[in-house]
């Protein structure tokens, strides 16, 4: 989050969470945007479609047994 686009409320309650982690302001609201981004790339790549696995042994003897002779 940018110190510019923050009130100064929101400014205070941040700076309350750095002070009870024991870090500076700028070092709390940088890990802050770093965890963010990271959960933002590990979202991306969850949506990422996942190939289609090859039936298994048992389900290829079953779907052979369903067809008709």
């Amino acid at each position: 989050m940018d110190q510019r686009k923050m009130t100064e409320a929101q400014r205070a309650y941040e700076a309350k969470r750095a002070a009870k982690a024991g870090m500076s302001l700028e070092k709390w609201l940088s890990n802050k945007e770093k965890d963010a981004a990271l959960e933002r790339a590990d979202l991306a790549k969850a949506r990422q479609p996942v190939p289609a696995k090859k039936p298994g042994l048992l389900a290829r003897l079953l779907e052979k047994a369903q067809k008709p002779l």
